[in-house]
């Protein structure tokens, strides 16, 4: 697997994850209209997801941050 194809799955990762969070973070605002108006809404579900996503970003910019090292150090070994 190339430096390439792994920064893109990183950054993907990244943008899956930032996707999901506004998602559940929509879900969690509007929780308390859907009640009122009747509709049931799984409150935990969406805060339990919000967390899994949130862990999801902060594994993929590791990734992004390790490469990152990796390729400076690569660098400095070539120089």
């Amino acid at each position: 697997m190339g430096v390439l194809s792994v920064q893109s799955s990183a950054v993907q990762g990244i943008q899956r994850g930032l996707d999901g969070m506004r998602k559940n973070a929509a879900e969690i605002a509007s929780a308390d209209q859907l009640n009122q108006a009747g509709q049931e809404t799984d409150l935990a579900g969406a805060l339990v997801n919000l967390q899994q996503n949130k862990v999801q970003v902060q594994a993929s910019a590791k990734v992004v941050s390790t490469l990152d090292e990796v390729i400076g150090s690569l660098i400095d070994t070539r120089a």
